[in-house]
């Protein structure tokens, strides 16, 4: 295909030089080109270290032109490649979903912790998305019984393709939220579009031209999703259960008031990694 053959080095260096112009910190601009190097090799960074001499097949260089030229044109560097990591596992990703984040990790391993493995649960995600959600419990949890909602038919194709690759046992169904849930739940987990409107103006470009809207913002200062769901919670989430959420950093206080005024629960809030108000439990009692 090419006339000549070119090492990972060589082809580091030309993205290297190719995203100069549009990547201008040189750390970030390196991270990426190793992300592109790692995730198309399947290899992980010491192995991209220890074989920078080793020429790249041509059919592997041409893919990562081209997803060099995506990064250039602002596509963030998941959908460039075709696939992000999350809690160890590559999924699939494109511009039918949002990118996981490592956020989310955090309240995934918050369910894990809370219900060992020893257990058996029945698992409803609200607005999966790429099904990072759920079909990571399902991968770490064979034995419980897992379905994926989203009111996106795109964003289920994805999920279900990612379910394919690493727990097929996974359910889906399109609903708006609880609109087609029948049924209780041991646990409901969502990570839901909690991003206020007027926020656009601080968030990443990358971001708000390539991720889909309906998965970010929320009216009502981003709160409208919680403010569905909480009304019908108690009817979908089995005494004794528990609802798992992810939330803005700014939104604790007004979260926990409101899953505070259901009748017979029990609300904590969590904070992630970096100390920011970021997940909320809401427990059934009886």
């Amino acid at each position: 295909m090419f006339d000549e053959q070119w090492t990972i080095q060589a082809v580091s260096d030309w993205g290297n030089w190719q995203l100069e112009p549009y990547v201008h910190d040189q750390d970030e601009r390196q991270a990426q080109i190793d992300y592109l190097l790692t995730g198309m090799l399947d290899w992980n960074y010491s192995q991209l270290a220890n074989n920078a001499n080793t020429i790249l097949e041509d059919d592997l260089r041409l893919r990562f032109m081209v997803a060099v030229d995506a990064i250039k044109g602002g596509q963030p560097v998941q959908y460039a490649l075709g696939h992000a990591a999350f809690y160890g596992r590559e999924f699939q990703v494109d511009r039918r979903v949002l990118i996981p984040r490592q956020e989310t990790e955090e309240l995934v391993d918050w369910v894990l912790r809370d219900h060992p493995k020893a257990t058996t649960q029945s698992v409803l995600d609200i607005g999966t998305g790429s099904g990072a959600i759920a079909v990571t419990i399902a991968a770490e949890r064979p034995t419980w019984d897992v379905t994926a909602s989203d009111i996106s038919s795109e964003a289920l194709e994805v999920a279900q393709a990612n379910a394919k690759q690493y727990a097929p046992q996974v359910g889906f169904l399109q609903s708006d939220l609880f609109e087609n849930i029948k049924g209780q739940y041991d646990v409901i987990i969502s990570n839901p579009p909690y991003i206020a409107e007027d926020e656009r103006a601080v968030m990443d470009e990358s971001v708000l031209n390539f991720e889909p809207d309906q998965a970010l913002f929320a009216e009502d200062q981003g709160l409208a999703i919680y403010e569905a769901i909480a009304p019908e919670l108690l009817a979908h989430l089995k005494p004794n259960g528990e609802a798992y959420f992810e939330i803005g950093y700014q939104q604790g206080p007004a979260l926990v008031d409101l899953f505070s005024q259901l009748p017979a629960t029990q609300v904590t809030l969590q904070q992630d990694m970096s100390g920011h108000d970021r997940m909320l439990k809401v427990a059934r009692r009886g």
